[in-house]
């Protein structure tokens, strides 16, 4: 078998390319904005003190920005492709930052919505952009896995100083700070990038806006539907409305894709194993990170009595572990296989969360909470890694942004619509006046990753078979 994923041009066009600093430039992209998505997360409860904010209307604040940003990912992931990936990731960026700035200087819950929903369309723009770069800079499966990897560590910095970043800087100068500190970082990344990543070319293509307008507006209606509910019951119009027409609307965007002769996903990437079983246990990890990580920071503040910076600093097993795991997930899939790495990954956040919620705490810090924190940081670190490496490694020539697109968009509509979800479900549990109970939403994760592990075992051979072949050619 012929390797599919090199591009001649890489090393023929640009020789003197340097990757390590053009994939620096690329990784801080995405390390602002695991950044930010983590200050924001340590600052959700001075939101809503500050703004007026109830824990359905937060949620909602945590979702406009994850909706943008999931229903947005692939048509991000095919501008990429057709029209070249620096001239859209640049693009993206300064979207991005535009709204970081909207975000600061938001008085209302509106206009902070209004603000996210910008950083969203930045991010799904710039996040497939700057992958597909990347796969373009580095040619063969292995080298991507390496690249991969310090990607995840990357991504995990960004996690371990956003924990510390947003507690302190919220109680030093405000929950606005934290929108704010991403903007340099986004300078340095789009300076880096402008000047050490090639412009290669797009490729001859249109774009598919009825199944962007589709998708974006299934996710949408669907998590509104289920916030609504957490707030006003599922009898409400809000669930009642929403959640048939967001399912009309994924239904719809099926339809279009199928008939579509440039299709944002092409339908028959999904007769491929390795990337079936990569998104689907993405979307599920993706709507646990985003409801653990919004719900981890309410209930060390507002059921432990912890300050936002005591909050952050205790999250850091978790950040330290993503770092270190992600960086050995490379040297783990050698040595096992991504068949059976990524069970492993999904086997141990499973039991962290489990720890979490069998072990409850009333106050302060515990062995409890920092043995459920570390193997929740080594299953993040170890399984987005891996499910990212599965999905993206064997790309061919020109849908290296449909493909990183897809894993990330799938990551993102797990987010949004598992958030909507788990948030209905824990304050309806406490009654349903703007309280949560947490134990429920712990053993909702936990249920959600026992589905994830039994995906990714099931998925197995698959797996195994794309590695045999990657090592064929």
């Amino acid at each position: 078998m012929t390797d599919r994923t090199a591009p001649p041009p890489v090393q023929s066009s640009y020789p003197r390319i340097p990757r390590g600093l053009a994939l620096t430039g690329l990784a801080t992209s995405m390390f602002l904005i695991i950044l930010d998505t983590a200050m924001v997360n340590l600052a959700g409860s001075a939101i809503r003190d500050g703004l007026g904010l109830s824990a359905g209307e937060l949620a909602i604040v945590v979702d406009s920005y994850l909706v943008a940003f999931a229903g947005l990912l692939l048509l991000g992931g095919r501008l990429a492709d057709v029209l070249g990936a620096r001239r859209v990731f640049a693009t993206g960026m300064v979207v991005y930052l535009a709204a970081c700035a909207v975000c600061a200087l938001a008085v209302t819950g509106p206009m902070l919505i209004a603000g996210r929903i910008g950083q969203g369309i930045g991010a799904a723009i710039v996040v497939p952009s700057s992958l597909a770069l990347m796969l373009a800079i580095y040619e063969t499966p292995a080298a991507r896995t390496r690249a991969l990897g310090i990607w995840g560590i990357v991504s995990g910095a960004g996690s371990l100083l956003g924990i510390f970043a947003g507690g302190l800087l919220t109680e030093l100068i405000g929950w606005q700070s934290v929108f704010w500190a991403p903007v340099p970082f986004g300078l340095l990344s789009l300076l880096i990038v402008m000047r050490t990543v090639p412009s290669f070319p797009g490729r001859p293509g249109r774009f598919d806006l009825a199944g962007a307008v589709a998708i974006t507006v299934g996710v949408s209606a669907l998590a509104f539907g289920m916030v609504a509910a957490s707030e006003a019951g599922w009898s409400s119009p809000g669930p009642l409305i929403g959640i048939p027409v967001g399912l009309a609307a994924i239904a719809a965007f099926i339809v279009a894709e199928r008939r579509s002769t440039h299709p944002l996903v092409p339908l028959g990437v999904f007769r491929r194993g390795p990337i079936v079983t990569a998104s689907a246990v993405m979307a599920l990890l993706g709507a646990t990170l985003t409801s653990l990580f919004f719900f981890l920071p309410l209930y060390q503040q507002d059921v432990l009595g912890m300050t936002a910076a005591e909050a952050g600093t205790a999250q850091t097993p978790i950040a330290v572990m993503l770092i270190t795991c992600a960086g050995l997930a490379p040297a783990l899939t050698n040595r096992i296989g991504l068949g059976r790495a990524l069970p492993v990954a999904v086997a141990l956040l499973l039991a962290g969360i489990l720890w979490l919620a069998m072990n409850p705490v009333t106050s302060g810090y515990s062995v409890h909470l920092l043995g459920s924190f570390t193997l929740i940081g080594a299953g993040l670190g170890l399984g987005i890694v891996n499910a990212t490496t599965m999905a993206v490694r064997d790309s061919g020539e020109g849908e290296s942004g449909l493909l990183s697109g897809l894993v990330n968009a799938a990551q993102q509509l797990g987010g949004a619509i598992g958030l909507a979800a788990l948030a209905g479900i824990a304050i309806g549990a406490a009654g349903g006046h703007g309280d949560i109970d947490f134990t429920t939403a712990f053993f909702s994760q936990a249920a959600l990753m026992a589905v994830a592990l039994v995906v990714s075992l099931t998925g197995r051979r698959g797996s195994r078979k794309g590695e045999l072949a990657a090592a064929a050619s």
